[in-house]
């Protein structure tokens, strides 16, 4: 049985862990995480740290592209977390997990989770660089 195991957005630090943990199964054969993190640049340009907004319908959006996953793919569970608020140069951003009876299907549904995530949930990124300006991406 595939289930949604843990979701949502977050203004403290997020555990890659937690999530392997919550999509523990007896069932997978495979499990696959990606963590998205802070980078010191984009596009050749130095940057200091991020901050991430998010509509007060992101979370319910989070929910619907996971159970897409969930219905649309053989997998045993997903989880999936984003950080809010401003985060620095390391930090985690955003972490999904996906397990599966096989790594195929672990791998494809983990990247749909992220991919779906990245377009359709409404959280939107201020790029803060070195040089003091800032960018919005992703806004509406």
């Amino acid at each position: 049985m595939s289930v949604v195991r843990l979701l949502g957005l977050r203004e403290t630090a997020i555990d890659p862990g937690e999530l392997l943990a919550a999509v523990d199964d007896a069932g997978a054969g495979g499990v696959v995480t990606f963590t998205g993190r802070v980078r010191d640049s984009d596009g050749g340009r130095g940057v200091t740290a991020l901050e991430y907004v998010a509509h007060p319908d992101a979370e319910a959006a989070l929910r619907r592209v996971a159970e897409a996953v969930v219905a649309d793919l053989p997998v045993c569970a997903v989880a999936a977390l984003h950080r809010v608020g401003l985060l620095q140069v390391g930090d985690v951003a955003v972490v999904v997990a996906a397990a599966a009876a096989h790594r195929d299907q672990a791998f494809e549904a983990a990247r749909r989770l992220i991919d779906d995530l990245k377009e359709t949930v409404p959280i939107w990124k201020r790029q803060v660089f070195a040089e003091g300006d800032e960018e919005w991406v992703g806004s509406p």
